[in-house]
């Protein structure tokens, strides 16, 4: 793991500039082209034409950012991590991807992923989408440095259909065509949330034959969060870790601006107890997906995502931070 100095630069002081103002970008973190070099990297992917319900979900990334700005992004209490104290993250801005073609943009985001995340393996990124059409490229791009990936997915639905309407890439169809195209290491694949009426019995067993686990949203009131949250751990191993975040794996309550949403999801807190409990996990990507804004209230959607988007950030800051010597040893090993 590479040792970068100066001290990274972090999001603007929030006892200094209110944070109703100031930069525009994530948590007001620097954008990219300001510094010179970046562990983890924040990109916008406003694409929603895989959606197969209620559309919007392109004005996602600019709605998050805006939220972020509630954050206080100093210390991340639970986690134990001043994520951007030692490591250094970046906003990517947008990938500027057609609305017209879904194939096109899948290929625009995968290339522009993969300039973010460069040839060294080891960046990491976060996309805030957009609808969950962008995993697929943004698992293309991940599994060119790292291989194929354990899936940690958090959603309402599967997303392993094989097409919607003759379209075989949707957000509705991605993980069976990442299965499909070797993106996804065998046997360590888990689903979690998942719930609602389904259109056929077999769409249970063809997911379970492509290798994935499910701990439905009903199962946590018999598991709890530490159980299911140990479930992944076995699962996963010490497997490089792709986390996919469909915000409607919360519950309408607490995310009403999604595309489709289910009743009976998790809450908030048990959202974040769950990934906190990730802690330690190796995550060489994420996404958080599937904000459309327009169907908001007060907030409500887009401050969860811009803290589950946190909460990744300082997941991904403690498994640097782990790898890397101590400030003074740093120094040391480059004298």
């Amino acid at each position: 793991m590479s040792i970068r100095v100066p001290d990274p630069v972090g999001p603007v002081d929030g006892t200094k500039v209110p944070r109703y103002a100031g930069a525009s970008t994530f948590a007001r973190i620097p954008e990219i082209h300001t510094v010179s070099d970046y562990d983890i990297a924040i990109l916008g992917v406003p694409f929603d034409g895989g959606t197969s319900y209620r559309p919007g979900a392109r004005f996602g990334p600019m709605e998050v950012r805006k939220s972020s700005r509630h954050l206080r992004p100093a210390f991340h209490v639970e986690l134990d991590v001043a994520p951007f104290e030692r490591v250094q993250v970046v906003d990517a801005g947008d990938v500027a991807c057609t609305p017209f073609s879904i194939s096109e943009a899948v290929a625009q985001i995968e290339d522009h992923a993969h300039d973010v995340q460069g040839s060294s393996g080891d960046r990491r990124i976060i996309a805030v989408g957009g609808d969950h059409t962008i995993a697929l490229p943004m698992l293309r791009s991940v599994t060119r440095q790292h291989g194929p990936v354990a899936l940690v997915h958090l959603d309402a639905h599967l997303d392993t259909w094989d097409t919607y309407f003759n379209a075989p890439t949707t957000h509705g169809t991605v993980f069976r065509r990442a299965f499909e195209e070797g993106l996804l290491a065998e046997d360590h694949c888990m689903h979690l949330g998942i719930r609602g009426p389904i259109y056929d019995r077999i769409d249970l067993k063809e997911d379970a034959d492509f290798g994935f686990r499910t701990i439905r949203a009903s199962d946590l009131d018999r598991l709890g969060i530490e159980a299911a949250t140990e479930q992944i751990r076995q699962r996963v191993g010490d497997t490089p870790v792709y986390l996919s975040i469909d915000i409607d794996v919360l519950d309408p309550a607490f995310a009403p601006g999604t595309g489709t949403p289910e009743a009976g999801g998790l809450t908030s807190r048990e959202l974040l107890a769950l990934l906190r409990n990730l802690n330690g996990l190796n995550l060489v990507g994420a996404d958080v997906v599937e904000v459309a804004p327009g169907y908001d209230h007060g907030e409500i959607t887009t401050i969860a995502a811009a803290t589950v988007v946190y909460d990744v950030v300082s997941l991904m800051a403690n498994h640097e931070l782990s790898a890397r010597p101590e400030p003074e040893n740093a120094m040391a090993a480059l004298s």
